[in-house]
């Protein structure tokens, strides 16, 4: 079950990588049914199945590198569904109850996101559905690798004090995370092309519309449907709360080696160190494809790391909670 659980681990950061490429490749609507690719089991590629694909969709011409791209992703998260199932019908088998629920949690989310797969193309793009998605895909991510990290030794004595900052932390990215995912389905990572701030008065457009989950009523968002201010307003919003998730991250890594997790310390300082240069690099650089896919790879990245450290932390509140419950308040022994 351990190594199920580390392989479907690989297969969903994979499936993340993917799905940014995907997206960042305007590949979404790549085939516009679902599941199959304009009624196939895979992209058409001969004279005749082109020419049925053109009849069953007349207003969505086949584009084989795009309909590659979706489907490359949708075998991908084909398979890790099937192997999260096999991780939940498996878990039948053991006593351990958190891996029981952990894997039919995971099954149960996989559902989910195949649910929203759909409707993301069913609906178009709809902003709210495709952050929605991306946040799924990040969920899944963190489960497993927190399933991962369980039954781990800790080193050294247990840390205490560092909850609440590794909450705000915590919070901070899944928040800028989600920005990251509202900025990319609506196509507002061009909007500002300017360093340290955005072009313009981007204070004076800002918009608070820009963040209405049902967005602007449309037949397709793909290429975005929102105005020029709105987007600002987003990719402003996006860099603004960039730099809160910065100062609580460095925060929590300086209390994480002053606490002697320095391991984990210095993972979060170099991957926070690493994202934000991949965020500067790619309004620098004007979005580079290879740039923004390692963006969000640098995002579940973070989080990654973020999760094992709350595993430790937890563990080291538990042995707390028990050392408190059974020592003599006498002695402290």
């Amino acid at each position: 079950m351990r190594s199920l659980g580390l392989f479907a681990l690989a297969l969903t950061l994979v499936v993340v990588v993917l799905g940014a490429y995907t997206r960042l490749t305007d590949a979404g609507l790549g085939c516009p049914d679902w599941p199959g690719c304009y009624g196939f089991h895979g992209v058409p590629k001969s004279e005749q199945a082109r020419q049925l694909a053109a009849e069953r969709f007349p207003d969505s011409p086949l584009e084989p590198v795009k309909a590659r791209n979706e489907m490359v992703h949708r075998y991908a998260a084909g398979l890790l569904g099937v192997t999260i199932l096999l991780m939940a019908l498996g878990s039948l088998r053991l006593a351990h109850r958190t891996w029981r629920l952990a894997a039919w949690l995971l099954l149960a989310l996989v559902l989910g996101q195949a649910t929203l797969g759909m409707l993301t193309v069913t609906l178009n793009l709809l902003p709210f559905v495709v952050m929605g998605h991306l946040l799924g895909g990040f969920t899944i991510l963190a489960l497993l690798f927190l399933l991962a990290c369980r039954g781990r030794p800790s080193a050294g004595p247990p840390v205490r004090g560092l909850w609440g900052w590794y909450l705000a932390g915590l919070a901070a990215l899944v928040v800028q995370i989600a920005l990251g995912g509202w900025t990319a389905a609506n196509y507002a990572a061009m909007a500002c092309l300017e360093l340290p701030v955005c072009q313009g008065d981007w204070l004076g457009q800002w918009q608070w519309s820009a963040f209405h989950p049902h967005g602007v009523p449309a037949e397709s968002y793909q290429y975005g449907v929102l105005s020029q201010s709105e987007r600002i307003t987003i990719h402003a919003a996006h860099r603004l709360w960039a730099m809160v998730t910065v100062l609580a991250l460095l925060a929590l890594a300086w209390r994480l080696w002053a606490s002697g997790l320095r391991g984990w310390s210095l993972a979060l300082l170099l991957g926070t160190g690493l994202q934000l240069a991949l965020g500067v690099m790619n309004v620098v650089w004007h979005l580079p494809l290879a740039v923004a896919v390692a963006h969000n790879a640098g995002a579940a990245a973070l989080l990654l790391i973020l999760t094992g450290t709350g595993e430790r932390l937890w563990r080291d509140r538990e042995v707390t909670k028990w050392q408190e419950a059974h020592c003599c308040p006498e002695t402290g022994s």
